[in-house]
């Protein structure tokens, strides 16, 4: 099953969009395994640069590129820090154009779960306020969209009843994982 095309762009090998692909933008954009994974880590809310090294498990000028990366193409912005009796340094967070990536991020990572942790995903996103579990769905209609500051990450249920990761009293949670 494939997208329909409208009547003056059937003929396939009449028009071409080139360089202005938006998926092939994207995918230049978030082109490294590294940069994907900034941008995950700042959705989990990782901000400071030695954080980024440590969680990503790469090395700092994989992460430093990735960063400046991001920060030309707008995705995360430097905000200054200073802890007292230290040199300032900078944070990394995520701008409007960045938190936009939200709905490529979770479908990308319930596709992995369906297909590539054979439906037992490690983690569920659920909504902070109900625990409703967070969905994507492409639709033609509004629908209230949630932000990252809205969602909880939880231990997926189904992972937390095999013992996988879970200390006792732990992160309940219902609806199904993620």
């Amino acid at each position: 099953m494939a997208m329909e095309f409208e009547e003056r762009l059937r003929d396939r090998d009449a028009w071409s969009i080139g360089d202005g692909c938006s998926a092939e933008r994207v995918l230049g954009l978030l082109s490294t395994k590294t940069v994907f994974l900034v941008v995950r880590e700042c959705f989990y809310g990782t901000t400071r640069f030695e954080d980024f090294v440590t969680r990503i498990q790469t090395s700092a000028p994989a992460v430093s590129r990735a960063l400046k990366q991001l920060e030309s193409a707008q995705i995360v912005t430097r905000v200054p820090y200073q802890e007292t009796g230290r040199r300032a340094r900078n944070e990394y967070r995520l701008t409007a154009a960045g938190e936009d990536l939200l709905p490529v991020f979770l479908s990308l990572m319930r596709w992995g779960d369906k297909y590539l942790q054979g439906g037992r995903p490690p983690l569920s996103f659920v909504e902070a306020d109900t625990g409703r579990t967070v969905a994507v769905r492409v639709t033609t209609a509004p629908a209230p969209e949630a932000t990252s500051d809205t969602i909880q990450i939880r231990l997926n249920p189904a992972r937390q009843s095999e013992g996988e990761g879970q200390s006792e009293g732990e992160g309940q949670s219902e609806g199904e994982g993620n």
